[in-house]
């Protein structure tokens, strides 16, 4: 989509200019304006400016001339982007942070707000998300068919809402602005250092393509990318804490708490403990096909037609071993050790288990986008354009040939004493392990099934939208009106998934043990020597300092012909994700109808140039939800830590269909000010949206699958939520003073009403019975106690068996006398508003002749959106709030550009909820980043460069954590990668 000028005011001249020279491959969608026969523009002769300087300059150009606040990122030449990833090059951009994801940049915060708080468009068309959330991953789209990248910070009438952060818009090429044949091909040759299991180097190839015909009457492009990385990754992680859960009496010496005392002697503050320590190898092989095809056919200068089919294919398979302990509910301490804020640092604890566990996942993400533009010039007046696009973006987790579904296999032991978790040197937990062979060391022999899983989650969002774009140009009347344009939309977005999951099939537990199944060859055992040795206290530091590897196949292969419906009864090993049907299913369906109208204005005061921009939109929204829900039985307790839910055999389950609606009205007006030449001031008012998560907006109830004790979870969803609605204010002073050389400094406040905040609500449903400290569980804690013994989840679960309380299948299942369970239910609603403001500086310069430049840029935002770590109440953050800086350097002459880059974020808050956290709704904390980049070109000739970029140069790492830093929840690392390439042009 175009938005086009026919009566070109003070900007659009100047843009003209950059548009004849065929400067950029192709033109912005909202920030130029220009004329529909490009062969008007032939006459004018320009110098065109390619590369480095050239991408900055024309960056600049479109920031300086746009209405309201926008930054933008052009295309060097052809083919070539800034950076090897759209994110990677959207964090240049000042109030930009990305949040990474196997390495790599993957989704965008602005100015504080997260992902799902911005909107992207493809050529001014809203696209969906990635899978079931309205968050686009642009990882999945490479950089070589797009011309540049427009990030609009302030509220614009004739854009699709939804962008409360910023609408960044992806330009892509459109041969008819740039008149002729162009061609553009590339292939590298990426080295990631982190490989281990995969090919060293593996191909990166790309093209782009277009041309024109018949006096330019035909347009046709075209641009193909495909990318293979083989990589590893290292992790280890805490899935969550628990607060404040029962602590021993236990003889001083034995425990050390810094905590204050009350008057009555008990400690003032919470305390917690880790549910569990984990740590993995994982090698992954990703693959990213992209492809465009741009077809323009202009029969008379005033009218062009535009059909483009846009597609893109992700391919991640990863293949993963892991080792660790789990804590349960956090019961049988035996000593331990917690800091001022009562964190563990040390613990001792005893009973559970420890496993290896094998996991396999195939994940696919396809998107396709089909549109159809028209435009028309009427008269010299106006211009209408009609937009339609179907796109549609689907993920799919069971791309694996052989399984159809993700697959995890865990093995392990529950043959030990205790556990012994530490954190008090170090970047990364320690778990030792005493077994019950007398050693902190399990040998191959000893390895039991526990139980494996196969998970099958596909989803699918699709975007249907068509726009109609009507303007008016005004040459009647000397108001200083320049031109009116309004129009009308229509969006249908839908979005929904399934889940199927086997269930913990083969088990779960160690009782029976089928250690037999297992030889000793199966196993390879490794020192830690190399992993995760990048961090202090990893690598062979690591505790325990050994780990067994197994082949995937193997494992599943021994359990499919051993643990069979004879030896098993209900719990028969089967690797079929569908086992007992669809366990959850949900989709929602949004419409949208929009009408807009919006003005611009041009006038002197007092000899200053003044444009204003003022325009209102008006939007009624209809959304239904429909949720299928399983009718739940009762919750067995299959093992000593195992508890799963039961649901009712052959009943039907129940589809339940929940609608809601809401409008909003969406004004804006930008002030622009020439206070001279080179000092441009603008303020900006006006509101802007962002619609409810699509996952909060699925009603109806779900409750966990698997409810331990400490995490009987469930959720209901609010198909009623409206929307955040920000009303925004912007001031910014711009000095440009020289060519591709500028300073600036912005501030900008955003009040948010209807902020959307999870309750968690303490809830008994009918029928549901808790075995856990019921009547049968009491007497089992008395009877091992009694003698002398820890009552661990081990013996109490055996002593529970062994008082007769379990079924034939050594199960034991709720009673009535047994007292019903508290679950957890979380639902969001809207609660009042809450403030966000910053200040952005910029400064960027071109050393004259030299062929040196430099670019630096930062942002600092704060408010009241912040998560209190000190209380244990629900609250409503703002995830991805947090400060960012960025840095670059050039040299550029003769044929040889190198850059260097640096990014840096500050720690922020991923979001609320942790994957074992107790039902206090515990956060999860980024910590800061920072990474550093480097690209050197050399042309060789006139058509050929040669080129070479490293990626994460100094091999940083990423670690989070949860309330405070001592709560550990994971460190990753990945190692630094390598690009040598040629690229060839015409």
């Amino acid at each position: 989509m175009n938005t086009i000028n026919f009566k070109k005011s003070h900007i659009a001249a100047t843009v003209s200019l950059v548009i004849a020279a065929g400067i950029s491959t192709a033109t912005p969608v909202y920030a130029q304006e220009q004329n529909l026969n490009s062969k008007d523009s032939s006459d004018i002769e320009v110098i065109q400016v390619k590369g480095i300087k050239g991408s900055l300059i024309r960056a600049m150009d479109l920031k300086r001339d746009a209405t309201g606040v926008m930054d933008a990122i052009s295309a060097e030449e052809m083919g070539k982007f800034p950076d090897t990833n759209l994110a990677e090059s959207l964090q240049r951009i000042t109030g930009v942070s990305v949040s990474r994801a196997n390495g790599e940049g993957s989704q965008i915060t602005v100015r504080g707000f997260g992902p799902s708080y911005n909107l992207i468009t493809l050529n001014g068309r809203q696209m969906p998300g990635t899978g079931n959330t309205r968050s686009f991953n642009m990882e999945n789209l490479a950089s070589e068919g797009v011309s540049a990248l427009e990030v609009y910070k302030t509220a614009k009438a004739d854009i699709p809402s939804g962008g409360l952060g910023a609408t960044v818009n992806i330009v892509t090429t459109r041969p008819l602005q740039q008149p002729g044949q162009h061609f553009s091909a590339s292939a590298k040759a990426i080295y990631d250092s982190s490989n281990e299991q995969g090919n060293d180097v593996t191909p990166e190839v790309s093209a782009v393509y277009s041309n024109t015909f018949k006096d330019e009457m035909f347009g046709v492009g075209f641009s193909f990318s495909h990318q293979r990385r083989d990589f590893q990754k290292q992790t280890a992680n805490i899935q969550g804490w628990q607060a404040n859960v029962d602590l021993p009496s236990l003889e001083e010496g034995t425990f050390v708490d810094p905590r204050a005392v009350d008057a009555e002697g008990n400690r003032v503050g919470n305390h917690f403990f880790p549910k569990d320590m984990n740590y993995s190898i994982e090698d992954l092989q990703r693959e990213r096909t992209n492809g465009q095809v741009t077809l323009q056919f202009a029969p008379v200068e005033n009218f062009v037609a535009t059909l483009d089919y846009t597609a893109s294919e992700a391919v991640t398979g990863s293949n993963s071993i892991g080792w660790g302990i789990w804590n349960e509910f956090g019961g049988n301490i035996n000593s331990y050790e917690l800091d001022e804020n009562g964190t563990a640092l040390y613990a001792d604890i005893g009973g559970n288990d420890a496993s290896f566990t094998a996991n396999r996942n195939t994940t696919e993400v396809t998107a396709r986008s089909i549109g159809l533009n028209l435009e028309w010039q009427i008269g010299s007046n106006w211009e209408i354009e009609l937009d339609y696009h179907d796109s549609k973006n689907e993920t799919d987790n069971g791309a694996d040939k052989g399984m159809g579904s993700a697959g995890q296999v865990i093995l392990g032991s529950d043959q030990l004493v205790n556990k012994l978790y530490d954190y008090r040197t170090g970047d990364i937990p320690s778990a030792l392990v005493n077994w019950k062979n007398g050693t902190s060391e399990l040998s191959p022999g000893e390895i039991d099934s526990n139980f494996s899983q196969f998970i099958h989650s596909p989803g699918e969002s699709q975007v249907k939208q068509l726009q109609l774009d009507t303007t008016w140009y005004n040459d009647s009347f000397d108001i200083g009106l320049n031109s009116i344009k309004f129009g009308a939309a229509r969006t249908k977005q839908t979005t929904g998934g399934y889940e199927a999951w086997s269930g913990l099939r083969g088990g779960p537990g160690f009782n029976p043990s089928f250690t037999e199944i297992f030889p000793d060859s199966m196993f390879t055992r490794h020192d830690t020597g190399d992993l995760l040795d990048a961090f202090a206290g990893g690598g062979s530091d690591l505790q325990p300092n050994y780990y067994y590897t197994y082949d995937f196949d193997e494992a599943v292969a021994r359990q499919l012909a051993y643990l069979t419906e004879d030896v098993m009864g209900g719990d028969v090993y089967s690797t079929d994700a569908y086992f007992d049907g669809i366990d959850s299913q949900s989709s929602v369906e949004e419409i949208t109808d929009s009408i807009y109208l919006n003005t611009k204005w041009e006038f002197d005061v007092s000899n200053y140039f003044v444009q204003v921009n003022a325009g209102l939109r008006y939007e009624q929204t209809d959304v239904e939800s429909t949720v299928r829900q399983r009718v739940e039985k009762q919750v067995n307790w299959e093992s000593a830590s195992e508890w799963i839910m039961q649901y009712e055999a052959g009943g039907t389950d129940n589809f339940l269909t929940q609608q809601g609606d809401y409008d909003v009205l969406l004004p804006n007006i930008d002030i622009r000010v020439d206070i001279t030449d080179d000092l441009v001031s603008r303020i900006s008012w006006g509101k802007t949206m962002s619609r409810a998560p699509l996952g909060d907006l699925a009603g109806g109830r779900s409750l966990t699958g698997s409810p331990k004790p400490g995490a009987r979870t469930g959720g209901r969803g609010n198909t009623n939520l409206l929307p955040y609605e920000s009303t925004n204010l912007d001031l910014s002073l711009e000095y440009y003073y020289g060519e591709g050389s500028y300073a600036s400094i912005g501030y900008f406040k955003k009040d948010v009403d209807n902020f959307i905040q999870k309750t968690i609500t303490e809830t008994t449903i009918e029928g549901l019975h808790d075995i856990f400290n019921g009547p049968r569980y009491q007497q089992a804690v008395s009877d091992v106690e009694a003698r002398g013994e820890q009552a661990t989840s081990d013996a109490i679960f055996a002593q529970m068996l062994a008082n007769g309380n379990g079924n034939a299948e050594g199960k034991i299942e709720p009673t009535s006398n047994d007292p019903l369970i508290v679950w957890n239910i979380t639902q969001p609603s809207n609660i009042e508003a809450k403030s966000v403001d910053g200040f952005e500086v910029a400064v960027q310069h071109l050393f004259g002749e030299t062929g040196f430049g430099v670019g630096v840029n930062a942002t600092v935002v704060d408010g009241d959106v912040k998560f209190d770590s000190d209380s244990l109440v629900q609250q409503s953050p703002l995830p991805g709030l947090s400060d960012s800086a960025n840095f670059q350097a050039f040299y550029e002459m003769d044929g040889l550009s190198v850059k260097i880059t640096y990014a840096w974020r500050d720690a922020y808050l991923i979001g609320v909820g942790q994957a074992q956290g107790s039902a206090d709704a515990p956060p999860q904390y980024a910590k800061e980043y920072a990474q550093w980049d480097m690209s050197v070109n050399y042309d060789v000739t006139e058509n050929v460069t040669v080129f070479a970029e490293g990626i994460n140069l100094t091999n940083e790492t990423e670690q989070g954590y949860g309330r405070y830093e001592e709560q550990f929840l994971f460190a990753r690392q990945y190692g630094p990668r390598y690009t040598l390439g040629a690229r060839y042009t015409f």
